[in-house]
């Protein structure tokens, strides 16, 4: 548990100010993530936690849903220029040396891990359509830097094959976090050895998914 300490602010005036502000209020959400899911986060306990009233929350966003997809996008921009350095660093030389060195670099980014795993079944769920649009138009742009990225180090993949692994990389990772992260009951009961198969390594499982997958695209037809 991280020390509840409002951050304490002066009436935020100009554009430094107000972006200062929306910045502690991302941080304030990423630290409430290390301490349950998004599930348990309201937007009165994100106020208490930076110090602001709801009201003056959501004058930078109007729904808690907002700050989590911005923190998301944030994060995922962050993790783009990490990748290109640690992609640089590998210098993979297939499709699956890349596939690999993408599972391990998300793994040790439990942040984005727990934000990607949480859109389809929580944060898409109680927003307008026009937050959904702004959302979705600046993470495709994101995940088109990603296949972009990927494609310099897997020149075999075709541009809409590299779109296609960056969309199943995330619908893997979303899928496979839940299960490599479980509850504390689930974690003693996996200590029964009769269970030993079904515990989950999120980088081995998740770069074994990326493996097949461009094993897949480079032999099939890419989606229409």
């Amino acid at each position: 548990m991280t020390e509840d300490r409002p951050i304490e602010f002066q009436r935020a005036r100009s554009a430094e100010q107000r972006q200062a502000r929306k910045d502690a209020i991302l941080k304030a959400a990423a630290g409430l993530l290390t301490e349950m899911p998004v599930s348990d986060i309201s937007l009165r306990e994100l106020s208490r936690r930076v110090g602001l009233s709801k009201t003056n929350v959501v004058r930078y966003f109007e729904t808690r849903e907002a700050v989590f997809f911005e923190l998301l996008n944030r994060t995922f921009e962050q993790w783009l220029e990490e990748l290109s350095g640690e992609l640089a660093a590998a210098a993979p030389a297939s499709p699956d040396a890349v596939a690999d060195v993408l599972a391990r670099s998300l793994a040790r980014r439990p942040l984005l891990c727990e934000l990607l795993s949480s859109l389809g079944t929580e944060l898409e769920r109680n927003i307008s359509a026009e937050s959904a649009r702004a959302f979705k138009l600046d993470h495709s742009g994101l995940q088109s830097r990603l296949a972009d990225l990927l494609r310099q180090y897997a020149s075999a993949l075709t541009e809409p094959a590299a779109r296609e692994l960056v969309s199943l990389t995330i619908i893997v990772a979303a899928g496979l976090w839940p299960f490599a992260n479980p509850s504390p009951q689930v974690v003693e009961a996996l200590e029964d050895p009769r269970l030993a198969h079904t515990r989950v390594d999120f980088a081995e499982r998740l770069g074994r998914a990326l493996r097949v997958a461009v094993t897949g695209l480079l032999n099939l037809d890419p989606l229409p």
